[in-house]
């Protein structure tokens, strides 16, 4: 007789925050998402940590906030647990460096462990100045990722908190939420 293992139902929605200014718009997000019914925990880079406070998170998301891979709570790999149980990564805002350790298989911290543990749909909103939006270290990372079947919500064109103008801006919190739920839909 043998037994099998049955995975879970996956039904959450796991939110990367990494070091942008645009990270605050991230908590508008969260509580939009969760308006929505959506499960949402977030993990956030230590660059994060720097702009928005985790406590913001743990409040509007109602769950603990992981910062680090080595504050898992029980024996197994939070990053694993946490895979079994995603319906989709979503990282906004996404930078030039996690979009590039994303592309390269870099896996150096929460975030960009649980992409590589990640076997299900995941959405960026990049997040950057212009200047390095259009680097051609940028572009190749985006045509891989596009090319693994990673989907991208902007960026979208107009001014950014360094005070440039151009195509870097985080795209509306609308646009990435539209995009989010739609690929929550079973």
């Amino acid at each position: 007789m043998s037994s099998t293992l049955e995975k879970p139902e996956k039904h959450l929605l796991v939110l990367g925050v990494t070091g942008s200014i645009a990270a605050f718009k991230a908590a508008e997000l969260t509580s939009l998402l969760r308006q929505r019914g959506v499960q949402v925990r977030v993990i956030m880079t230590e660059s994060a940590t720097h702009l928005v406070a985790p406590q913001t998170f743990l409040t509007l998301s109602q769950a603990p906030v992981t910062l680090s891979l080595w504050d898992a709570p029980s024996w197994q790999p939070r990053h694993i647990a946490l895979a079994l149980e995603t319906r989709l990564l979503l990282i906004a805002p996404a930078t030039a460096n996690i979009l590039a350790k994303m592309a390269r298989g870099i896996a150096d911290d929460s975030l960009s462990t649980f992409y590589l543990s990640h076997e299900g749909p995941v959405i960026v909103a990049p997040a950057m100045n212009p200047r390095m939006w259009r680097h051609p270290a940028t572009r190749e990372n985006c045509r891989i990722l596009q090319e693994r079947g990673v989907r991208f919500v902007g960026p979208a064109c107009g001014h950014v908190a360094c005070g440039e103008e151009g195509e870097g801006r985080m795209a509306p919190v609308e646009d990435i939420l539209d995009a989010a739920l739609e690929a929550m839909r079973p």
